[in-house]
């Protein structure tokens, strides 16, 4: 495996978990925020 293919594989790997992470935190704010309390 080249530094290439080393380099675009660890981005393909982090982004996904960033955009795995980002879209569990959206719905969970969402799931918050539908709770029948007043938000803050």
């Amino acid at each position: 495996m080249t530094a290439v293919e080393l380099f675009f594989a660890l981005l393909l790997i982090v982004s996904a978990l960033v955009i795995t992470w980002f879209a569990g935190y959206v719905v969970y704010k969402l799931f918050k925020g539908q709770a029948p309390r007043k938000a803050p």
